[in-house]
């Protein structure tokens, strides 16, 4: 009886070290006769976007009130869109950097708030390999978009560069940017989810120390702000190689 309530004891205790970095399944859906699930993801994903919703609303009112003497959130809000603009212009030039403004701006506030949603007690959505795929086939398409627009036949001739029997590597060159761009942002932002999950499961004494603020400001937000500038940066950089290397 004593080994058994000690042996009981001790899965208790183990059990509440346990680290929690997986994502939940909420409540399921019936759909089509399969049962789906809601999950943690799916909800940290819409707070975000409502949040990126209320910022651009809040944004846009601020910029478009006239007054003597605008806000200090309408200068901020003036600021970030001039630094956006120069971040753009830089990589992809002036003229045809306009055409992405919008796209670069949206994408790199979407991976930003995602990459450190983990301070506020969320699971960053970015720690799902769900969400980076789906980030990276859009930016995939649009990467094939402006190959069509600019190359148009001559995209088919870039794949038997330099001979046609580089015909198959090319084409694996293509689909691995979408592979390589989701890895990069999934891999990082999970790498330090895991590493939180493991220090507040394994090390909760060491909690009340303040140790998590300094771990939590590298993982999530210096290492989620470097994620965000990458993934930004490789998606103008793959989009002016197919318009420029026409």
């Amino acid at each position: 009886m004593q080994n058994g309530f000690a042996l009981g004891i001790d899965a208790i205790l183990f059990e509440e070290k346990q680290p929690d970095f997986y994502i939940k399944e909420l409540f399921p859906i019936n759909f089509f006769g399969n049962t789906v699930y809601i999950t943690t993801t799916h909800v940290c994903t819409l707070i975000i976007v409502a949040v990126i919703m209320i910022l651009t609303l809040a944004a846009r009112a601020s910029v478009l009130k006239k007054s003597a003497k605008p806000s200090l959130f309408a200068t901020g809000v003036e600021m970030v869109i001039g630094l956006l603009i120069s971040f753009v212009d830089s990589t992809m030039g002036s003229k045809p950097g306009k055409k992405y403004i919008n796209y670069i701006g949206t994408l790199f506030l979407f991976v930003f708030l995602s990459n450190i949603s983990g301070l506020f007690g969320l699971r960053p959505p970015t720690a799902d390999y769900g969400t980076t795929l789906c980030i990276a086939l859009i930016t995939f398409v649009m990467i094939q978009y402006a190959a069509i627009r600019y190359k148009k036949l001559g995209m088919i001739k870039d794949l038997f560069q330099p001979v046609f029997i580089f015909f198959p590597i090319n084409v694996i060159s293509e689909f691995a940017t979408p592979v390589s761009l989701s890895l990069r942002l999934f891999g990082n932002v999970i790498a330090g989810t895991v590493m939180m999950a493991l220090y507040y499961g394994l090390m909760p004494l060491w909690t009340k120390f303040g140790i998590p603020s300094a771990l939590h400001v590298y993982f999530d937000l210096f290492s989620g702000a470097i994620q965000a500038y990458v993934f930004c940066m490789l998606t103008m950089v793959f989009v002016s190689d197919k318009r420029d290397g026409k």
